[in-house]
């Protein structure tokens, strides 16, 4: 499990490398302090810096603004953790994660290709656009004649 999160956080330091919208900034945020917790047990600016390619100032501006709007409990030189509203926005970016990821590998799609264009677009997807592919997912893996017939 803790190679899966290391996995996972690598991935979204991959996709952290291109310019992304202020609110996919955030769900970012959240999503590696989650899983800085996971994986550690705490999340800490250096290394959610290191995750995300951003400067520790930068690091420190978008915690305050989390901590204003109710997503952590923020005390400068302190432990970072997420509040109960902070891990439902983290938990949602997570399952959407998952389920974008298994659907680029039913597809055929190598693991780390997967990974990365799911990383790429999970910000972006309507949850109504999520239950669909999960739906889909399923149909698929009790119909594998056609996922056959497709690959």
């Amino acid at each position: 499990m803790k190679e899966k999160r290391g996995e996972r956080l690598e991935s979204i330091k991959e996709a952290n490398k291109s310019a992304k919208g202020d609110y996919s900034r955030m769900e970012d945020y959240l999503e590696v302090i989650s899983e800085l917790v996971e994986l550690k047990g705490y999340a800490n600016t250096i290394d959610i810096s290191r995750y995300l390619n951003v400067s520790a100032p930068s690091v420190t501006k978008m915690l305050q603004r989390l901590d204003e709007n109710g997503y952590l409990e923020y005390e400068k030189y302190k432990g970072i953790n997420l509040t109960t509203k902070g891990n439902a926005v983290a938990d949602t970016i997570r399952q959407k994660h998952g389920i974008l990821l298994e659907f680029f590998k039913l597809l055929g799609i190598n693991h780390e290709i997967a990974n990365q264009d799911a990383e790429g677009i999970e910000h972006h997807l309507n949850q109504q656009t999520i239950r669909q592919l999960r739906k889909f997912i399923t149909f698929l893996k009790e119909n594998p004649q056609v996922l056959e017939n497709f690959q």
